[in-house]
């Protein structure tokens, strides 16, 4: 079903960070080896650090 929204996909979007999961798919995809995309793994990995941070932020001022 086409219809159907992936929870993980909608998450994703909201952190900012979607466009480089996307990336980190795209290199296993294509290395089969999820060890040769490690600077994509980190760039994600950095991105979802910055967004919890902010989020962290934001809750802990009110």
């Amino acid at each position: 079903m086409s219809d159907e929204v992936d929870p993980v996909e909608q998450m994703l979007k909201r952190t900012g960070c979607l466009n480089l999961h996307h990336k980190v798919q795209e290199c296993i995809a294509e290395t089969g080896d999820w060890r040769l995309c490690q600077d994509v793994v980190k760039d994600f990995k950095l991105c979802m650090k910055d967004y919890t941070e902010k989020q962290r932020a934001k809750y802990s001022d009110k």
